[in-house]
């Protein structure tokens, strides 16, 4: 009996999911260099041919992928937000939907942020680094947004700047030593900021 379009849909569906899924953990495990469409196929149980189906090249479901993560951070800190009480506690939410995210990692795993180490992997053009700086733009926004609400629009554009800095450093950090703590340590320094006199 042949597939309905609809179950044909359903099943395109889950390969879909599954191929993202699989090629997600193994960039953030191997790097996108060394993970291989073979690889990803094998581990995500499809055919090379279903994933050809659901994404052009590499290069698209690396983008794919990384719009994903971008996604999954964005509904983290969405979260975070509508359950603060207050301006300060809505920034902090920036951090904490990283904390949120890393916390989605075997702590053996961590690697960092998986967003920055594939920009670090993809060469300038490539349309990967491009979706990484469109979401390192959106949380500076989100940052400047927030602190408007606590202070006037000059000092809370600098003191944005000055947290976006704290943030992305303890993002390197913590993928350099597999640690979380330095995204816990970020989130102290910038109630610190917050909070000073």
């Amino acid at each position: 009996m042949a597939s309905s379009p609809r179950n044909s849909g359903a099943r395109t569906g889950g390969a879909r999911r599954r191929i993202l899924e699989s090629a997600a953990r193994m960039f953030s495990l191997d790097g996108i260099a060394a993970t291989g469409i073979d690889a990803i196929t094998a581990d995500a149980g499809v055919a090379k041919m279903s994933l050809y189906n659901n994404f052009a090249s590499k290069s698209a479901l690396v983008a794919a992928s990384l719009e994903a993560r971008h996604a999954e951070w964005l509904a983290l800190y969405v979260r975070r937000a509508r359950r603060a009480a207050d301006p300060v506690t809505r920034t902090l939410a920036v951090f904490d939907a990283y904390l949120d995210q890393a916390a989605l990692a075997p702590e053996s795993a961590y690697r960092g942020s998986p967003l920055l180490n594939a920009a670090a992997e993809l060469p300038l053009g490539d349309p990967g680094r491009e979706i990484v700086r469109r979401h390192s733009a959106e949380v500076d926004g989100i940052l400047a947004a927030g602190l408007r609400e606590l202070t006037d629009r000059a000092r809370a554009d600098r003191l944005a700047q000055q947290l976006s800095y704290i943030l992305h450093g303890a993002l390197v950090r913590s993928g350099l030593e597999g640690d979380r703590r330095r995204l816990r340590d970020a989130r102290t320094l910038a109630l610190d900021l917050l909070t000073a006199h």
